[in-house]
């Protein structure tokens, strides 16, 4: 997308409406030897807005890697909580206090083992579907965030869900990875500049359509 994102800083007590302030937490664990994992595609989706707008990720704030940008004129605060996954609402919580966050604010970006691989599901709130980062971020915060949910698929034979989400993307899989993360990029930015709705509308297809 051509909107530009802008560098600045930004925290609780700034004077800025909360109104045009957002948070866009992506879902992983850290370390390396989860880097490219399954479950780590929220990571991987923030890594690459992050990227494609120039914003540097570095600050360290309640158990989280922090950015700080501007789309338009709503402040965006990129999150990728260092809690493990488990715990993420830990972060977010916290971040979402802090910075004085609506709900309909928060954008929270992960994995989604009941959707096919690749595609992109949008939705304004809803219930975790049993994806353990969910679950603690709706513990803290409750349901009313929107959320951008990225098919991994469920493992073939008899793996389990958990190690498959554990594993790197295969081959084939990886080679797919860049231009869904591409697209989900294009989807977290219509949110920002448009709204949940509008990017639902677009978005909520299947990738062969």
């Amino acid at each position: 997308m051509s909107s530009t994102i802008e560098r600045q800083t930004d925290n609780a007590d700034n004077g800025s409406a909360e109104i045009s302030r957002f948070m866009v937490a992506g879902l992983g664990n850290p370390g390396r030897s989860h880097r490219l994992n399954r479950h780590n595609l929220g990571f991987m989706v923030l890594d690459e807005f992050a990227a494609r707008h120039g914003i540097k990720m570095t600050k360290v704030q309640s158990q989280a890697l922090i950015g700080s940008g501007k789309i338009d004129n709503r402040s965006v605060i990129p999150v990728k909580p260092m809690t493990y996954m488990n715990l993420s609402g830990r972060a977010i919580g916290t971040l979402c206090r802090y910075y004085r966050i609506r709900l309909t604010n928060l954008m929270v970006i992960y994995d989604e083992i009941d959707l096919p691989f690749g595609e992109i599901r949008i939705r304004a709130s809803g219930g975790s579907g049993g994806h353990n980062g969910m679950n603690s971020i709706i513990q803290e915060l409750g349901r009313e965030f929107p959320r951008i949910r990225i098919g991994v698929g469920r493992p073939t034979g008899r793996m389990e869900p958990a190690d498959h989400v554990l594993q790197n993307f295969s081959k084939l899989e990886g080679e797919a990875v860049a231009g869904i993360l591409d697209r989900a990029v294009d989807a977290l930015e219509m949110y920002l500049t448009d709204g949940v709705n509008a990017a639902m509308n677009t978005f909520n297809r299947n990738v062969d359509e």
